[in-house]
C-alpha cells in the first residue's frame, strides 16, 4: 500500500481551510517524528558502540563488557526519565538495525518504509542463519514497500521459515510439545486465560466462537421480534431485558460455557457437540498450500488466511477431511489468482475474490476476508457490473465509510484499489502478497507442461 499527496488540483472544493491546514500540520509533524526517530536510533547505537569500545579498551569480555552497557542505559536512562532495562533493550535494538540490517535502515532513512516495518524485519529476521540476513532483508524492504507493518508478518514469517535450516515442520513439533494453558491474576475479579495452541486450532476456535456469539445474537433479535417465545433457547424472556453483550464479550461467556460445560472429544461416555442449533456450527479456516507440499514433495509451511503459518503435517492431515477443492491458477509473475476452475460463475467469483483479497482492501485493515462483504466498487444501482475487477472486500466499518462518507475508491486494474481521501490524497491497495509463495521450476520441467501454460500441478486451497 503506497499513499501520495493529491495536489492543489485533487483537493475537493468541500474541504474547510481549517482541516487541510490541520492535516499540513500533521504531515509536518509525521517529518520531524521521522527524523527524531532516525537520529534517536543512530545516537543509541553510538551508544551501545561507545561502550563496546572502552569495554575492549580496558581489555574486558563477557560480563564485564555488559557491565559497560548496563552502566551507559543507566546514565541514558537517567537523562531520558525510563528504566535502565528498558533503555538497554533499545541499545540494543539500534545497534542491531545499524549493524545485522543496513540495508533495511537506509530504506527506512529514505521513507521507503516505516519504524514499524523495521521492527517487525527484525523481530522476524531473529531466527534467519547469519549468512542469509543480506539476502533475507533484501527481500523484506521488497515486501515492506508493498504494505503497512501490521500486514507484513505473515510474508516475512514465509520468507524467515524458507532460509532456515531446519525445515518449518520439525520446528513446528518442537513448538507443539510445549503447548499449554496458563491463568494470569488481574485485578477486579478479572483474570486473563492464556492458551498456546497451534495455530490452526487457535483460529479454528475464534472462528466458531465468533459463529456462535452471531447465532446468539441473531437468536435473541429474532425472539424480541417475535413476541421473546419463551421455549426458545437463549431467547429473553417476557420482561428481561434485550441481550446487549458485545462480541468480544460474547465470545469470552461462549468460551466458558464450552469448556465448563463440555468434555474432550475423545471421551467415549459424552461424546462430540450435541446435534442441531450451537452444537452444529463448526469452524471454517482458510488455508492455501501448493499441491507439491499436500504430495510431500517438500515441507514447506502452507498460510492459514489472516493467522500465520501451518505445518506441512497438519496442512495434509485437514486436506484429507474436504470433500470440495478448488484448483488456483497462479500468476507466475505478479502471484495473484488468475482464474478458478469451478463450474457456477457466481460461485467461483466469491472463491476467487476471497483468495485474491485475503482480507478487507481498506489500507492498513487486516479484517480476513471470511469476516468482510463483497462490495461493488461501482454501485451496481449507478451501471456497475457484477465482475470480479468491480468487486472488493470490504469489512462493516469501511464499507460503511465508503458509502456514507466522501472517500472514493476505484479499481485502476489486476485488482489494484486506489482510494482518495476527502482531501485528495492517493492511498494505492496492491494485491495482498500471500505468505505461501508458488514457484515454477523451470530448469526441470515436466514432461507434459505446455509451452507457455500454467503447470499441471496448480495449488488448490480450501
Amino acid at each position: 500500500m503506497t499513499a501520495s499527496d493529491g495536489g492543489g488540483e485533487a483537493r475537493r472544493d468541500d474541504v474547510t481551510p481549517s482541516r487541510a491546514l490541520a492535516f499540513a500540520r500533521y504531515a509536518e509533524a509525521l517529518d520531524l517524528s521521522h527524523a527524531a526517530d532516525i537520529a534517536r536510533t543512530r545516537a543509541l547505537a553510538d551508544l551501545g558502540h561507545a561502550a563496546l569500545h572502552d569495554a575492549r579498551r580496558d581489555g574486558v569480555r563477557g560480563m564485564a563488557s555488559d557491565m559497560e552497557l548496563r552502566s551507559v542505559a543507566a546514565e541514558a536512562a537517567g537523562m531520558a526519565r525510563l528504566t535502565d532495562r528498558r533503555l538497554q533493550g533499545e541499545i540494543d535494538h539500534a545497534m542491531t538495525v545499524i549493524d545485522d540490517y543496513p540495508a533495511v535502515f537506509e530504506a527506512w532513512v529514505q521513507r521507503r518504509i516505516e519504524r514499524g516495518h523495521v521492527d517487525v524485519v527484525v523481530r522476524v529476521g531473529a531466527g534467519v542463519p547469519a549468512e542469509a540476513r543480506g539476502s533475507f532483508a533484501e527481500a523484506a524492504i521488497a515486501v515492506c514497500e508493498r504494505d503497512v507493518p501490521s500486514r507484513v508478518r505473515g510474508a516475512l514469517d514465509a520468507l524467515a521459515a524458507r532460509l532456515h535450516p531446519q525445515t518449518f515442520t520439525e520446528r513446528h513439533k518442537t513448538a507443539a510439545a510445549e503447548r499449554c494453558v496458563r491463568v494470569f491474576h488481574g485485578t477486579d475479579g478479572m483474570s486473563n486465560l492464556v492458551a498456546n495452541l497451534p495455530t490452526v486450532i487457535a483460529a479454528g476456535m475464534l472462528d466458531r466462537l465468533t459463529q456462535m456469539g452471531q447465532s446468539v445474537k441473531d437468536a435473541r433479535a429474532e425472539s424480541a421480534g417475535a413476541g421473546a417465545d419463551a421455549h426458545a433457547e437463549d431467547a429473553a424472556g417476557p420482561g428481561e431485558p434485550a441481550d446487549t453483550r458485545t462480541m468480544d464479550q460474547l465470545r469470552a461467556d461462549i468460551l466458558g460455557d464450552l469448556v465448563l460445560g463440555g468434555a474432550p472429544v475423545v471421551d467415549p461416555t459424552y461424546g462430540t457437540d450435541r446435534a442441531g442449533g450451537l452444537g452444529a456450527i463448526r469452524a471454517r479456516v482458510q488455508v492455501a498450500v501448493t499441491a507439491e507440499t499436500l504430495m510431500g514433495r517438500d515441507e514447506n509451511p502452507a498460510e492459514a488466511v489472516g493467522a500465520g503459518l501451518v505445518d506441512a503435517e497438519t496442512v495434509r492431515q485437514l486436506a484429507g477431511q474436504v470433500s470440495e477443492w478448488d484448483r488456483l491458477f497462479i500468476d507466475p509473475v505478479t502471484r495473484t489468482p488468475v482464474e478458478i476452475d469451478t463450474y457456477r460463475p457466481t460461485a467461483s467469483m466469491k472463491k476467487l475474490l476471497m483468495a485474491r483479497d485475503q482480507h478487507c482492501r481498506f489500507p492498513g485493515c487486516r479484517r480476513a476476508a471470511i469476516r468482510c462483504e463483497l462490495d461493488h466498487t461501482i454501485d451496481y444501482a449507478l451501471g456497475g457490473h457484477t465482475h470480479i475487477f468491480n468487486l472488493a472486500h470490504l469489512c462493516q466499518r469501511h464499507h460503511s465509510m465508503k458509502q456514507f462518507t466522501k472517500w472514493e475508491v476505484r479499481q485502476v486494474g489486476g485488482g489494484v484499489l486506489e482510494w482518495t481521501s476527502p482531501l485528495g490524497r492517493v492511498y494505492r491497495e496492491d494485491v495482498p502478497m500471500p505468505a505461501v509463495c508458488f514457484t515454477i521450476d523451470t530448469a526441470d520441467p515436466p514432461p507434459d507442461a505446455a509451452p507457455g501454460g500454467p503447470p499441471p500441478d496448480e495449488p488448490p486451497r480450501f
